[in-house]
């Protein structure tokens, strides 16, 4: 479980076994996850957050979109 980058209370984190799906990204924070398509940026599913989270998270993402998409293909290749 690669941890890409550490915001505040979020951490965002790609699973090993997410390599058969298109980029994205899950967040967690305590209990709560969710996890965001990369390019372009969408909810895929969201277990917990509020959506006021969503929305201060999903800002996240759109601002390390890059920076997620590079570590992506880093991980598990083109």
């Amino acid at each position: 479980m690669p941890t890409v980058l550490i915001e505040g209370q979020y951490t965002f984190i790609f699973f090993s076994s997410d390599k058969g799906e298109p980029p994205h990204i899950h967040v967690k924070r305590e209990r709560r996850i969710a996890k965001f398509w990369l390019s372009p940026v969408v909810l895929a599913r969201n277990r917990g957050f509020a959506g006021h989270e969503l929305n201060e998270i999903a800002r996240a993402v759109i601002k390390n979109e890059t920076r997620f998409l590079e570590a992506w293909r880093d991980y598990f290749g083109s």
